[in-house]
């Protein structure tokens, strides 16, 4: 099948920043919007108690299970954004590194990375958002 999205990056914006610029699908392309991608166990209990990475990566975990069901996988992800609960730049960098690595160094979508003052769940730390974009 053949890949629904484009990224774009930029000659003239920094190369500092480690996802495209911004990112197209055609028309005629199925959009899937994501519910937040939290670091939940099958239980319901929180993960990684205390580790941005752990928690980050449960969430990847969780949204590739999500984008799977909806007919996707990650490399269809237009856009990210991704929760931090936290006011030092250190642990959205910590949690960051683990959304990036999952994309791969070409692959990030334009993404927003937030530090803010509490998630929903007890002990939660991170929280990933996404968009997917799919040709049926």
């Amino acid at each position: 099948m053949t890949r629904a999205v484009t990224l774009i990056g930029s000659n003239i914006l920094t190369n500092v920043a480690q996802y495209a610029y911004a990112a197209t699908a055609p028309a005629d392309s199925r959009l899937i919007f994501l519910a937040g991608s939290c670091p939940l166990s099958e239980d319901g209990s929180t993960v990684s108690v205390g580790d941005y990475a752990g928690q980050a990566a449960k969430c990847l975990e969780n949204m590739t299970i999500a984008l799977h069901e909806a007919g996707a996988s990650l490399r269809d992800v237009i856009n990210t954004r991704v929760l931090v609960a936290s006011s030092n730049q250190t642990d959205l960098v910590s949690a960051w590194e683990v959304v990036r690595d999952a994309f791969g160094a070409d692959s990030v979508p334009p993404s927003t990375l937030l530090g803010v003052t509490v998630l929903g769940y007890d002990n939660q730390l991170v929280e990933v958002e996404a968009i997917a974009a799919v040709r049926d």
